[in-house]
């Protein structure tokens, strides 16, 4: 089980995250979203080990990760917003490199190397430099990346960000799979309807704070809402949508 436990962030003063406490367990999926700069980004980062938190505390399976944050990151697999990749590689070398990072023996990784290629649809490109990839295609390769160890704990920040609809709908029924085989998974995003297809949970931030943390038939029981699209604009809505909208349109004419 991963336990965040009033888990605080600042920058000069400012919290950008505040008091967020939440649990994992195996089987789980837990949808994290708020609007942008909300603070989600930077929750992730604090889980993965990037930032350390001002207060509070990560716990794997009872311990600190703090403790081995090295062997707890070797359970992690994390798939970020960017795709920050290392240009001149190319897929295959890329996946091989992370392959060996992870310390998989080559009888192992080549394998598992080509059989990504081949379900993500990039085998005809593996030999080609990442540089001219699409958006689409470097996410696959993140994607690959982040599930070649077989990961406990699956952190997904917008995962879905230029992948076509095809490959979208894999994802879901992956996500499905690996936690009906015990994964836990923190997924990311702005993108509320698969959200709602498959997390067992939802925790919705606003400025840094936890708004609102339950599954999403209790929160529209409690809210009288009856999509999570709704849940989330009751919730995180400061300003009137149409009038900015609208707005929007008059400046255009002017």
């Amino acid at each position: 089980m991963l336990e965040v436990c009033g888990l605080t962030k600042r920058f000069n003063g400012v919290a950008a995250v505040e008091d967020v406490s939440f649990t994992l367990r195996p089987g789980e999926i837990l949808g994290y979203v708020g609007p942008n700069g909300a603070g989600k980004s930077t929750t992730v980062k604090m889980i993965i080990g990037l930032l350390e938190p001002s207060e509070g505390q990560i716990l794997f399976r009872g311990e600190s990760i703090i403790d081995d944050l090295p062997g707890f990151q070797s359970r992690i697999g994390y798939v970020a917003e960017e795709s920050h990749l290392y240009p001149y590689l190319s897929g295959w070398e890329y996946l091989q490199l992370v392959g060996r990072l992870r310390g998989l023996p080559k009888e192992i990784l080549e394998p598992k190397i080509d059989a990504f290629l081949n379900l993500f649809s990039l085998r005809e490109d593996a030999n080609c430099p990442l540089s001219i990839y699409s958006k689409g295609m470097r996410q696959k390769i993140l994607l690959s990346a982040a599930l070649m160890h077989n990961p406990e704990i699956l952190i997904l920040d917008e995962p879905l960000s230029g992948l076509d609809v095809t490959t979208a709908l894999v994802l879901r029924d992956l996500l499905e799979g690996l936690a009906a085989r015990g994964r836990m998974i923190l997924y990311s995003s702005h993108v509320l309807d698969v959200l709602e297809k498959v997390c067992s949970r939802v925790l919705i931030l606003c400025k840094g704070r936890v708004a609102a943390h339950d599954t999403i038939e209790r929160l529209r029981e409690s809210l009288n809402e009856t999509s999570l699209e709704g849940i989330f604009g009751r919730l995180t809505r400061e300003q009137n949508h149409r009038a900015i909208a609208n707005g929007i349109l008059e400046v255009m004419q002017a």
